[in-house]
């Protein structure tokens, strides 16, 4: 039996409650599969630049969404609403049908979009992978996008939580403030 050294332990347990302070926005990223849609939860999503509109998304290097993602060549992030920890939950536990348990169509890419519990989603097309410890870091190309209405899932201190304080008139542009 191998045993964690408790430096380690200790600097892994800190590392974790630094991250945990840090609210992050709830998804599910999807892909599709030959046998069925995979999907997982993720707060690990960041966008990487405009031109070409492109984000990258961190997931478990043994989890069958990224093989089923690397395999396929594209992936999905469904970003969920305030209303949608349930679904959240389903997506970050081993059930074995995820999506019997919510609703969810296959978009014109051929890609598995959740369809009631997001707030914005967005098609990529994977550009690169790049494994870093038990993760992998997927960039994705974002070949299709919509933003329907609704405030973001947020997760904090190993909670979930509703952020419906976002702004409902548009962003204004750089220069009017």
């Amino acid at each position: 039996m191998t045993r964690t050294p408790a430096p380690l332990l200790a600097a892994e347990q800190a590392f974790r409650l630094v991250m945990g302070s840090l609210p992050a926005g709830v998804t599910v990223v999807t892909a599709p599969a030959d046998d069925g849609p995979r999907g997982m939860t993720c707060s690990s999503l960041t966008s990487v630049c405009l031109d070409p509109p492109t984000l990258a998304v961190c997931l478990r290097t043994a989890s069958s969404t990224l093989g089923s993602a690397l395999r396929q060549g594209g992936f999905a992030v469904n970003l969920l609403h305030g209303g949608a920890e349930r679904t959240a939950r389903v997506f970050s536990t081993d059930v074995p049908d995820r999506f019997a348990l919510v609703g969810w169509r296959t978009s014109e890419r051929g890609l598995p979009l959740l369809t009631e519990d997001i707030c914005a989603y967005a098609e990529c097309e994977v550009s690169r992978a790049v494994e870093i410890g038990d993760h992998t870091m997927v960039f994705g190309t974002v070949t299709g996008s919509g933003v329907l209405t609704g405030a973001p899932l947020v997760y904090a201190h190993r909670s979930y939580r509703s952020w419906d304080a976002l702004p409902t008139t548009p962003d204004r542009p750089e220069g009017d403030r």
